[in-house]
């Protein structure tokens, strides 16, 4: 089963949560936060305004950081998922 975003959606994959600190304490399960950080699963088509077509500016498989508070969580066949409009995305990560 796959997840096929509409419009100007996009589908991450979002990335495990540091077990430790840099200074190499271990964090127990209540204390992790959410990373921001995900990767791209699926991209919608784009939309439509005006007669103006908004390209999608990300792709399958790019690194990317997305707003803290936005999208839509979905779990799908044991799999966690997040569903974020593209104006969500706030940079592509780039090695």
């Amino acid at each position: 089963m796959q997840l096929k975003p509409l419009g100007d959606r996009v589908v991450l994959k979002q990335q495990e949560a540091e077990e430790k600190t840099k200074s190499g304490i271990i964090l127990p399960d209540s204390a992790k936060e959410k990373p921001q950080a995900a990767v791209v699963v699926s991209v919608g088509p784009g939309t439509e305004k005006n007669g103006k077509k908004t390209e999608m500016q990300v792709k399958p498989g790019d690194k990317v950081i997305y707003s803290h508070y936005s999208g839509t969580e979905v779990n799908l066949e044991e799999e966690e998922y997040i569903i974020v409009s593209q104006d969500d995305i706030i940079a592509v990560v780039e090695e």
